[in-house]
């Protein structure tokens, strides 16, 4: 950060990020003026948009700051914790935004639909992230729940916590999805190994596991169209 820095409230009213938003609209602001109205106040030393533009510089980019988990975010001088979590919140209601829709539950028909519903929210985190997407007899989304945080790992994917909560909201199939961090969608052996683990539970229970998609960076793969299931 600049060592001599001026304060939001020292700037003239038309150069302040907020009054800006009101007059002339959210699409006007710079991402370091967004993320200043997040923050919403500074130190003694520096302003929120001295600590915004020090995060981008810090983290490289927005897309980068999607994936950084709070505790790095809060490591800049200056944020913490709170405002980490503030701007932690408005990312997550961004990707859910995106996601989904108030009034209607968005139907999966392909593999291409699981990833406009997934990607904005997994394109971005640096740790592997499973999700289980459950749906009703329409193949529309009744509730998308995180099933694992971490490397994919046999051990650690139980089909009874999946397979018990696709009971309890009455889903009548499933849909896994992770994504890969290095951006390379392509499976693992481990990848392979844990969906036909859920598929032969699956059929056990009556609750079909229909595919499982992984998400790179802007690129898909389905273990169904692969004919890995």
């Amino acid at each position: 950060m600049n060592q001599y820095s001026i304060m939001i409230k020292d700037l003239p009213p038309d150069e302040r990020p907020r009054e800006r938003l009101v007059k002339y609209g959210p699409d006007v602001l710079s991402m370091a003026e967004l993320l200043a109205i997040l923050i919403r106040t500074g130190t003694t030393e520096h302003s929120a948009l001295d600590l915004a533009e020090c995060l981008l510089s810090e983290f490289g980019s927005v897309k980068r700051m999607v994936g950084a988990r709070v505790e790095q975010l809060a490591s800049i001088k200056g944020v913490g914790i709170a405002k980490a979590c503030q701007i932690k919140a408005a990312i997550e209601l961004g990707a859910r935004i995106a996601a989904f829709t108030e009034d209607s539950k968005p139907a999966v028909r392909s593999p291409s639909d699981v990833v406009h519903l997934m990607m904005p929210e997994l394109r971005y985190e640096d740790r592997e992230h499973m999700k289980a997407l459950f749906l009703d007899v329409k193949n529309q989304v009744i509730r998308v729940s995180t099933i694992s945080i971490g490397g994919l790992n046999v051990s650690l994917i139980h089909p009874r916590e999946l397979f018990k909560e696709a009971i309890c909201c009455a889903a009548a199939s499933v849909i896994v999805c992770h994504n890969h961090p290095s951006g390379d969608p392509t499976p693992s052996q481990e990848d392979i190994e844990v969906t036909k683990r859920l598929v032969e539970a699956g059929k056990i229970i009556g609750v079909d596991l229909l595919d499982h998609v992984i998400i790179g960076d802007g690129k898909f793969v389905s273990l169904k169209e692969k004919e890995l299931l």
